[in-house]
């Protein structure tokens, strides 16, 4: 895998590109017309291992929870492009 590489479903559909890696993995930012993770799908009931999802900034490591993407980081002002889904507990 490298920068800029395409991912594909099962089924051969480009749902985004891979835009940064780290320790855990890699990011995609995703192409217009797909949907993004929802709360609901990412989170869990109660207090023991509860997850929140958030955004996190790519260039300065803000991060905020959200209902929606921010169209840019209220930190540093790094476009949207520059944001990525980010989840914890």
């Amino acid at each position: 895998m490298s920068l800029g590489e395409g991912i594909y479903t099962e089924g051969g559909e480009r749902v985004g590109t891979i835009r940064g890696f780290d320790a855990s993995g890699f990011y995609v930012t995703l192409k217009a017309g797909v949907d993004a993770p929802t709360t609901e799908e990412h989170s869990t009931v109660g207090e023991v291992g509860e997850i929140n999802l958030m955004w996190r900034c790519w260039q300065c490591g803000e991060t905020g929870r959200i209902d929606e993407m921010p169209d840019h980081c209220p930190s540093c002002g790094s476009p949207a492009e520059e944001l990525y889904y980010w989840t914890e507990d």
